[in-house]
């Protein structure tokens, strides 16, 4: 007899928020998804329509929570868990300035703060810690899902998105930091008796 018991996590990030479509260090700020944002967020919902998902787990920031509002219209019953390990990288002053703009007036620290594993921006996070907080949260999803063998959503951004990836595809530092262009995409990852299927 099998009593083996698989769950699904559907993992995604925010659709396009204000502060992406300019071209902002976002962060922690609180910006709302675009009409664009809300399009996508659309469509992602319908292709996540017909899977079943009894919970969701987002961070506090709007954008997180105006995108799963489309999701939950095809899963009425699905309960939402905010969760603030699962929020941005916290970029500290770079917050809310011009990614371009500082990639010109600071060519050689741009590199090291936007993509550094180990380098935090002045009052900022570094991605080491980003990973250190998500994995926590990851681990409490995996005993809780395992638990009540419930299938579940993660609505993250790009940046706790990585580690999440990093866990499940088994990458390295390096490969998790070039990762790019995740948003409208949806990971799915397959886990047996709380262990990931590989």
């Amino acid at each position: 007899m099998n009593n083996h018991h698989t769950s699904t996590i559907y993992a995604i990030t925010h659709c396009e928020s204000c502060y992406n479509r300019l071209g902002i260090f976002t962060g922690r700020a609180d910006s709302k998804l675009t009409p664009v944002g809300h399009e996508h967020a659309k469509r992602i919902a319908k292709k996540l329509a017909n899977k079943r998902i009894d919970l969701a787990f987002i961070s506090p920031l709007i954008r997180t929570k105006e995108t799963v509002k489309h999701i939950q219209k095809y899963h009425p019953h699905m309960k939402i868990v905010v969760d603030p390990r699962l929020i941005e990288r916290d970029y500290g002053t770079l917050s809310r300035k011009s990614k371009k703009k500082y990639q010109k007036e600071h060519p050689d620290l741009y590199p090291k703060y936007h993509r550094s594993y180990t380098i935090a921006p002045p009052g900022g996070e570094s991605m080491k810690q980003v990973e250190a907080r998500v994995l926590a949260c990851i681990r409490d999803i995996l005993a809780l899902i395992k638990k009540d063998h419930a299938n579940a959503l993660i609505v993250a951004h790009g940046n706790s998105l990585r580690p999440i990836r990093k866990y499940f595809e088994q990458l390295s530092n390096d490969q998790m930091m070039e990762l790019d262009n995740l948003r409208h995409t949806i990971f799915t990852y397959s886990i047996t008796d709380g262990k990931i299927d590989r």
